[in-house]
């Protein structure tokens, strides 16, 4: 019979696994890092892909703020993350989208760009974006939407997430022809693209194994 782990085991960090407090402290850097992507990224009043470009054209198409539209389009995407990677990884995924939903309310009062330029701020938010989900990832937790679908197709299939989110966070993005001018949607796919390189080149299953 295997040992039954309690708080003092979840407390410890091993080669393989986290503890509590670094899990902790990952997910709360990776809605820091990607709150602070969104800010830059709002206002260049550029897109991006996954949740959170969907949560953008909500918020410009509508007016509903973007943290309110953020954390709604996110709810069905819980069901699978819960029967495909674990309660351990929903939980986790759900505290890491309802603190960035938050911040992006709170935060604006505190850090105000007067002036981002688009290309700029693109490739600033993207970098910043994909740090914070990068940092989500190694603690197994994610953004939600496409990063929940993007991990389960790694762990399935071996296909690299970074890759998988960029090809979805493209065809969410050709819908802003509908509501951005040719440059914006230029520099929004520029964004996109910084953001899942991050991914793509840092976040590999055979060589990041912690849970």
């Amino acid at each position: 019979m295997g040992v039954k782990p309690n708080f003092k085991t979840y407390m410890q960090s091993t080669s393989d696994r986290h503890s509590l407090l670094e899990d902790a402290q990952g997910i709360v850097a990776g809605g820091m890092l990607a709150t602070l992507g969104v800010l830059l990224l709002g206002k260049a009043g550029l897109l991006t892909g996954g949740a959170a470009g969907l949560a953008f054209l909500a918020h410009y198409v509508t007016g509903v703020s973007f943290g309110v539209a953020f954390f709604a389009i996110n709810l069905p995407f819980y069901y699978l993350a819960f029967r495909r990677l674990g309660l351990a990884f929903t939980v986790k995924t759900f505290t890491a989208i309802a603190l960035t939903s938050a911040l992006t309310e709170v935060v604006p009062r505190f850090i105000v760009f007067s002036d981002v330029n688009p290309l700029v701020g693109a490739l600033f938010g993207g970098l910043v974006i994909g740090s914070g989900m990068l940092a989500l990832f190694r603690h197994r937790a994610s953004l939600g939407g496409v990063g929940i679908l993007a991990l389960y197709l790694q762990d399935r299939f071996g296909w690299r997430a970074g890759f998988v989110q960029l090809g979805i966070d493209l065809c969410i993005l050709s819908a802003s022809f509908f509501i951005a001018s040719p440059f914006i949607i230029v520099c929004s796919v520029a964004g996109a693209v910084t953001l899942n390189m991050v991914l793509a080149i840092n976040h590999r299953s055979d060589r990041y194994i912690a849970m």
